[in-house]
């Protein structure tokens, strides 16, 4: 499991897709990436409800899974458990129509296996935060956004050009996109 989550880590920390919007558009930019992680089971005991995981590597965990993984009693040894993860965070600016005030928001959604089925899950969740654009220096190249706390920060621009399609009073929308699925499958069906 160390592996595992310093793979999945590392692969939070790089970036994998980088895009920004055309010339013409208003500034955005997002990215994401995805990390998948396999382990076999290697023992299990279901009274005491103790799980070890190994590697293709050889490193192995050992867990107590907890009364909310269900289905327990369908893993067996040899079965091989992944987790993926998948991440997104996208930054754009916004026009509104009338003056908005930043805000903080989001939501999650959870969903297991049905009983009787190996255990799985997928849980996945959105934040969503805004700033109001407070003064943009062209000459300086730098603006200052508002949060919902009503904090101010300056920053400089990574592209000065994109200031010139900024007012103040607009929006940054950030929005950050997570949804982890983890399964668990025969070896045959792999």
């Amino acid at each position: 499991m160390t592996t595992i989550r310093l793979l999945l880590s590392a692969a939070l920390l790089a970036v994998t897709t980088l895009a920004t919007a055309a010339d013409d558009a208003l500034p955005s930019v997002s990215a994401s990436r995805m990390v998948e992680a396999s382990a076999s089971v290697a023992a299990i005991n279901h009274e005491t409800r103790e799980v070890t995981l190994s590697t293709e590597a050889g490193e192995s965990v050992s867990f107590t899974a907890g009364d909310n993984v269900r289905n327990l009693d369908q893993v067996a040894v040899g079965d091989v458990v992944t987790m993926t993860v998948l991440e997104e965070i996208s930054l754009s600016l916004v026009h509104p129509d009338e003056p908005m005030a930043a805000v903080e928001g989001g939501m999650e959604a959870v969903a297991s296996a049905a009983e009787g089925d190996k255990p799985g899950v997928v849980m996945a969740d959105v934040e969503v935060v805004t700033a109001t654009v407070e003064a943009i220096d062209l000459e300086a190249g730098t603006f200052s956004l508002k949060g919902p706390e009503g904090n101010v920060m300056e920053f400089e621009a990574r592209n000065p050009e994109n200031l010139k399609k900024a007012s103040v009073g607009d929006l940054v929308v950030f929005e950050l996109d997570r949804a982890v699925s983890l399964v668990v499958e025969a070896p045959e069906t792999m």
